[in-house]
């Protein structure tokens, strides 16, 4: 495939539509994001949709990739490999997301020379986002940024602008919902430049159905966040376990020592032994996370080659306007609405 240029120049945008059963929203998708960013090529990637939404989105003029293998992550995968461009727009194709607010994004991402611009959700309308939502939202936000270091308000948006360099060095292995979670920590483990926009959010049109399971789906997304952590903090994540452990230990064994200081006996000897077994974990616990934390050290240095051996996105978009003072205002109500 040919390559965009490295330098300054005109870039190539691309938006990418993840969809499955969409029909009832991703042509007026297409059309809204063909009207803000006309210079966008707009890209939907159909994940196994039985309702005709192919269809619908190339009479509304998008390219359209089969992706069959079921899941956000598997269709974020396929796109970020297959797809080139300069800049990358990723919107779901639920009709949610404001539209209008894409050039804007773009701008920030180009202007500031960042490397991902989250759209962060400000309802418009209660029954927009789910109380259930907005709590585990928040939750999992704080998780990540308890473990990873504190950069968004809204991890779990669907609304993004990449780099291509934040896009050829993803490392994709989630395959659901929980893809957020991973686009996340990826730019937080590299410490790549980051920002937030606020943008509307909308309730779901009339006749589409959300694929999200509050329960389901935040569970898998915890476990991503403790998969993520061990992966990514071996020596914190293993520190914890034999901290817990060697406390147990601790714990258990006093009354022991007490008992053995006054008779010289050992009255409860499986005790004993459960606790010389938990210290012995311990050892192992902090000895595994020494270990896992130069190879992780290793993996993070690898990643972070492969990110700086793409150069950054230097250019314009042709017919991307700069930003008004009446947008500037507009973007501080925004942030005022959101709490920012």
């Amino acid at each position: 495939m040919d390559q965009p240029s490295a330098g300054a120049g005109t870039l190539r945008v691309a938006l990418l539509v993840p969809c499955r059963n969409e029909a009832a929203t991703v042509a007026e998708v297409v059309a809204a994001f063909r009207r803000s960013l006309p210079q966008a090529q707009c890209h939907v990637l159909d994940n196994a949709s039985d309702d005709g939404t192919a269809g619908l989105a190339r009479q509304a003029g998008a390219v359209v990739h089969p992706v069959p293998l079921r899941g956000k992550g598997n269709v974020v995968r396929r796109a970020f490999a297959d797809i080139e461009a300069d800049v990358y727009v990723m919107v779901d194709g639920d009709a949610t997301y404001d539209a209008e607010a894409a050039p804007r994004l773009v701008r920030r991402l180009l202007e500031e020379g960042l490397d991902m611009v989250v759209g962060a959700r400000v309802d418009q309308d209660p029954a927009a986002y789910r109380a259930g939502h907005r709590f585990g939202n928040r939750l999992l936000t704080r998780c990540v940024g308890l473990l990873f270091g504190n950069s968004f308000q809204d991890m779990l948006s669907g609304y993004r602008v990449f780099s291509r360099r934040y896009v050829k060095s993803f490392p994709a292995h989630a395959a659901g919902f929980e893809i957020e979670t991973e686009l996340a920590v990826h730019a937080l483990q590299l410490r790549m430049p980051v920002a937030e926009v606020p943008t509307r959010y909308f309730a779901r049109p009339e006749g589409s159905t959300s694929k999200l399971n509050t329960w389901r789906d935040g569970a898998r997304i915890l476990a991503t966040i403790l998969r993520l952590f061990k992966a990514e903090r071996p020596l914190l994540f293993f520190s914890i376990i034999a901290a817990a452990s060697m406390l147990l230990s601790l714990v258990l064994a006093v009354p022991l020592l007490l008992t053995f200081l006054e008779t010289g006996l050992v009255p409860r000897l499986p005790t004993a032994v459960l606790c010389s077994g938990l210290a012995l974990l311990a050892a192992l616990a902090l000895a595994c996370g020494l270990i896992l934390d130069t190879v992780t050290r290793g993996r993070v240095e690898a990643k972070r080659l492969a990110y700086l051996a793409i150069p950054r996105t230097q250019g314009t978009v042709p017919g991307l306007a700069q930003a008004t003072g009446e947008e500037a205002d507009a973007w501080g109500v925004a942030r005022e609405a959101a709490g920012g």
